[in-house]
C-alpha cells in the first residue's frame, strides 16, 4: 500500500520550538526514544570515541539509536538534525583529520551549544586544525548551506525524519548530496501501523515524533521512489510509552526505533548473485562484519549473496573489504515482489528482546 508523504508545510515549527527552546535535556522528552539501549553493542572504536566527547553535549542528546556505520575513515558525513552535536563529535574522530564531518541543524540554539566545543574536540582528539562544522538550514534543502550534490560519502541522522512533515523531499535531498556508492546510515522512530492524520494536531505528540512517524513497510517504498537501496535493518528495539496520557493518545499504534543502512548505487548495478569472501579488513571487525541483522560474514568465508547486496559490497566503500565472484545464477528478486518481514524493527525487537528504558521525569 502507498501513502502520500509529500506535506505542504515546511519543518515543523512546533518540532522547532519543542527541541530549540523548551527541551534543556534528554530527561524532558516525554517517552523513552533518546535513551534507546541499541540493540547490538557499539564497537570499539566508537566507544572509545563517544568517552571523548564532552559531558555537556552528551546531556543534550535526543536521539533514538546508533549511527554510527563502519569503515569512516577520510570519509565526508553529513549529520542531518545534529542537535547538541553528540554523534558528530564521535563521527569527528572516526573519520580521522583527513575526513570531515558537517552537522546541520534548523535551531539556532542547537547550532550555537554544539559549535562551543569544536575547538576542544580539535584539541581533544590531537587534529591539526577542526575537521567538524555546524551550519543552520532544513533538511529539506540542503543547497541553501552550501552542501553540493554528490558531494558525500555518508549521511546519518538520529531521530529527527519523524519530526519532518516532507519526508519525501527530505530523502531525495539525501539522494542528491550523496556520492554514487554513498551510504544513508540512520536510526528513526517508527509506527506499527499508518498513524491517524489527528494525531499531527497535537503539540507533544508531533514534539515527540510520535505523530510524524512512517509505517515502517512505507520506508521501504519511499526509498525504493527515490532510487535508493532496498533498506537494510541493523538494529531494532521496542520504545515503550509509559506516559498514561501519550498511551490514551497514541491507542494501538505502537513504536519501535530502527537502523537502517540503505545505499545510492549505481543505475547499472550488476543483477546476478555472487559469492563474497570478506578479508577481515574493516576496522574492529577483524573476525565478522556483521553487516545488518541479516547479514553477517565471517573472514575468509565464502557466501553467497543476491544481486543488490552484490551490488552493494562491489560500489561503495566497503569495495576492497571483499573478494567478489559473479555467479551465472540470476537472482530470483530481482524479478518477483519480495517479502521484507526481515526488515520490521518491530520483529527484530521481538526476537532480541530488545526494548528502551522509560526517560521521562517530567511527569507530565
Amino acid at each position: 500500500m502507498q501513502h502520500n508523504f509529500q506535506r505542504d508545510s515546511p519543518f515543523s515549527p512546533s518540532a522547532q520550538n519543542y527541541y530549540g527552546s523548551r527541551l534543556e535535556t534528554s530527561d524532558d522528552l516525554q517517552t523513552n526514544a533518546a535513551c534507546s539501549m541499541p540493540s547490538r553493542p557499539l564497537r570499539k572504536s566508537a566507544c572509545e570515541a563517544l568517552k571523548q566527547v564532552h559531558p555537556d553535549v552528551c546531556k543534550r542528546y535526543f536521539g533514538c539509536g546508533l549511527v554510527i556505520p563502519e569503515k569512516l575513515e577520510g570519509c565526508t558525513v553529513l549529520d542531518l538534525g545534529s542537535g547538541s552535536g553528540r554523534d558528530c563529535y564521535v563521527l569527528s574522530k572516526l573519520v580521522g583529520e583527513r575526513g570531515q564531518v558537517i552537522g546541520l541543524d534548523m535551531t539556532d540554539e542547537m547550532i550555537v551549544a554544539s559549535q562551543k566545543y569544536v575547538q576542544y574536540h580539535q584539541e581533544k582528539f590531537g587534529y591539526s586544525k577542526p575537521n567538524t562544522v555546524f551550519v543552520k538550514g532544513y533538511m529539506e534543502k540542503l543547497s541553501d548551506p552550501g552542501i553540493q550534490n554528490n558531494s558525500l560519502d555518508v549521511v546519518v541522522s538520529n531521530c529527527v525524519i519523524c519530526l519532518c512533515p516532507d519526508k519525501r523531499t527530505v530523502i531525495s535531498e539525501a539522494y542528491k548530496v550523496l556520492k554514487e556508492g554513498g551510504e544513508l546510515y540512520y536510526s528513526d522512530m517508527y509506527a506499527s501501523k499508518v498513524v491517524p492524520d489527528s494525531f499531527k494536531e497535537d503539540p507533544v505528540l508531533w514534539g515527540e515524533g510520535m505523530a510524524g512517524t512512517l509505517y515502517w513497510r512505507d520506508l521501504i517504498t519511499l526509498m525504493k521512489d527515490i532510487g535508493f537501496s532496498t533498506p537494510h535493518l541493523v538494529a531494532g528495539s521496542h520504545i515503550v510509552v509509559h506516559n498514561p496520557e501519550l498511551q490514551r493518545k497514541t491507542g494501538d499504534v505502537t513504536y519501535a526505533s530502527g537502523t537502517y543502512r540503505i545505499f545510492k548505487l549505481p543505475q547499472n548495478s550488476i543483477k546476478t548473485k555472487a559469492l563474497v569472501t570478506y578479508k577481515g579488513t574493516v576496522p574492529d571487525c577483524a573476525e565478522c562484519f556483521e553487516f545488518d541483522a541479516s547479514h553477517s560474514f565471517k573472514t575468509n568465508v565464502p557466501v553467497e549473496v543476491g544481486a543488490e547486496m552484490a551490488a552493494i559490497l562491489q560500489n561503495t566503500r566497503f569495495s576492497t573489504d571483499f573478494n567478489i565472484s559473479m555467479l551465472d545464477t540470476p537472482d530470483p528478486n530481482q524479478s518477483s515482489t519480495p517479502q521484507y518481514c526481515h526488515l520490521s524493527p518491530f520483529l527484530l525487537a521481538d526476537k532480541l528482546g530488545s526494548s528502551v528504558k522509560q526517560c521521562s521525569k517530567t511527569g507530565h
